[in-house]
């Protein structure tokens, strides 16, 4: 499985911005798909993720409210849609997909199989 993150850019605070995520290859055996967020000098955090068949969506307590993440069954895409930006939303944002049969941790960097190369979301003052 191939992710390809794309969306980000420069926005003002109080701004939107749509990441997307497409996978691509054996996507049958994806499980999930999350965005997590690395802001320099911290640790990766998830942000939120969905699940593949039933869609059921889990969100990082920063991001309720304010980002909303969905899937295009068509396109094999992952959005998040981000509202309400501010400056301690700047980061690099990953998607990431989980694989069927393995291990599975919507919340733990560990229950993901598959990440894409990021998207940088700086947002100014």
């Amino acid at each position: 499985v191939q992710l390809q993150a794309s969306g980000g850019g420069l926005v003002q605070a109080g701004g939107s911005l749509r990441l997307s995520c497409a996978a691509s290859g054996r996507t049958d055996n994806i499980y999930g798909m999350g965005w997590w967020r690395q802001a320099p000098g911290k640790e990766r955090e998830f942000v939120a993720a969905i699940g593949w068949v039933l869609q059921r969506t889990y969100y990082a307590d920063s991001a309720k409210g304010r980002f909303s993440i969905s899937r295009d069954n068509a396109k094999n895409t992952v959005y998040l849609q981000v509202n309400s930006l501010n400056p301690e939303d700047t980061a690099v944002y990953y998607c990431a997909a989980q694989r069927k049969f393995s291990y599975i941790d919507y919340y733990s960097t560990n229950g993901y199989s598959y990440w894409g190369q990021g998207t940088q979301v700086t947002v100014s003052s």
